[in-house]
């Protein structure tokens, strides 16, 4: 028997990765989905190593400890669009990705399609060989390369994931560049404060010393704050960036995924977009599954890994669960406080009418229209009130300084 790398996922969402004994690859992975283990990843131990020369083989090293680079998305799209076009021209697969290959400019990308070239040649099918590199083409990909091949419509299913991913790639651009405007705001905030704390404060507080007067109690907090950021100006730049990178590792890990997500779908403004978003996501790559003809419940499953939030991720699972046991679809959705009672009910008569791939599009565009409205309503709506936030504190500030002023001036009358 040989030995096994895997990486899966447990019924409960837990990410584990071990070492597994079986006589191939087909067998390692059914002895997984025994223990209740999803196989995301398995590659031969020793496999790798022996081939440390090839593509492929740095990417099996690279993918099981999890430091596979990724390629973008818009990359992934023109690659996908193109390899539907030769595809319905009549060009074998295997001259195809030759082909893309050699005049793709992303050099992961190249790397990639080289591996699955390679792979191709020693007599895998297409969604095997893309298999292997899981950070360029994921669990969603290579299940509908596999439907497309099954059901020979390889180049119809390749367009539906161009589009996919290009209104992917836009609602994601949309959310983050709304996240990022009031955080990049915050950030010019501090800058701003922490200059006037460090450099103009100072000036001001060498001329109320010459002036000998008692100072206000607002200067003096303010003067006392300036001393604190002059001291360890150091210490707070590093607290910050601490603090970010803390924020940033924690949230990678499942548990504080998934406490972060339940906070910021609860806060005023953000969360009602985030949720829209999500939803938006998850009804979107669903319908693209089952027009593709995947299972209901393997499209379940594969949405729940790549909707990217927690709470709709928890509800898919849930309504996974049910349809295993001959539920419908809707009794899990509709417990669910953060799935609006608009989508169960559309998914409901999409379900009972055997449309439920259209509805769930429907769905899709409905929200997405909706994410250009929430964030024009975000942006409108944070604007002034950060410009308020940050108007107050410098306003405090220049008061602070004044008041002594105004104090002197007065004296000399």
């Amino acid at each position: 028997m040989r030995a096994f790398l895997y990486q899966g996922k447990t019924s409960g969402g837990k990410f584990i990765k071990g070492v597994l004994e079986a006589n191939s690859e087909i067998e390692a992975r059914i002895k997984l989905r025994a223990q209740r283990i999803i196989p995301l990843k398995v590659v031969e131990k020793g496999v790798a190593a022996a081939k440390s020369g090839g593509g492929g083989s740095a990417s099996n090293i690279l993918g099981y400890f999890g430091l596979e680079p990724s390629v973008k998305a818009k990359d992934l799209q023109v690659f996908t669009r193109q390899f539907a076009t030769m595809i319905a021209s009549g060009i074998p697969i295997v001259q195809s990705i030759e082909l893309l290959a050699n005049q793709s400019a992303s050099p992961v990308l190249k790397a990639s399609l080289t591996s699955v070239k390679e792979g191709l040649e020693s007599g895998k099918r297409l969604g095997d060989a893309l298999e292997g590199w899981p950070r360029v083409f994921n669990r969603l990909y290579v299940s509908l390369v596999r439907a497309g091949e099954e059901g020979g419509v390889l180049d119809t299913i390749l367009n539906r994931l161009a589009l996919y991913i290009e209104k992917s790639v836009k609602i994601k651009a949309k959310i983050t560049g709304a996240m990022w405007y009031p955080a990049g705001i915050l950030l010019v905030s501090g800058v701003v404060i922490m200059a006037l704390l460090t450099f103009v404060i100072p000036k001001f507080e060498e001329l109320f010393k010459s002036s000998g007067q008692e100072l206000p109690q607002l200067t003096q907090m303010v003067i006392i704050a300036s001393h604190f950021a002059q001291s360890n100006f150091i210490y707070i730049i590093f607290a910050a960036v601490a603090f970010v990178i803390f924020l940033k590792q924690y949230y990678n890990s499942p548990k504080g995924r998934a406490v972060i997500d339940i906070i910021l779908i609860k806060v005023p403004i953000i969360g009602p977009l985030l949720q829209k978003g999500a939803i938006a996501r998850f009804t979107r790559t669903l319908s693209t599954m089952l027009g593709c003809g995947v299972g209901i419940i393997d499209a379940l499953e594969i949405c729940a890994n790549v909707v990217d939030n927690t709470v709709v991720e928890r509800a898919l699972q849930k309504a996974k669960i049910a349809i295993s046991e001959g539920k419908s679809i809707t009794q899990p959705l509709g417990q669910e406080p953060y799935i609006p009672q608009m989508v169960v009910q559309m998914i409901g008569v999409g379900e009972a009418t055997g449309s439920l791939d259209t509805m769930l599009g429907k769905i899709a565009d409905f929200y997405e229209d909706e994410i250009d409205y929430a964030v024009g309503a975000l942006t409108s709506i944070m604007e002034p009130i950060m410009m308020i936030f940050l108007g107050s504190i410098i306003a405090v500030l220049v008061v602070a300084m004044y008041l002594p002023i105004f104090n002197l001036a007065n004296m000399v009358k």
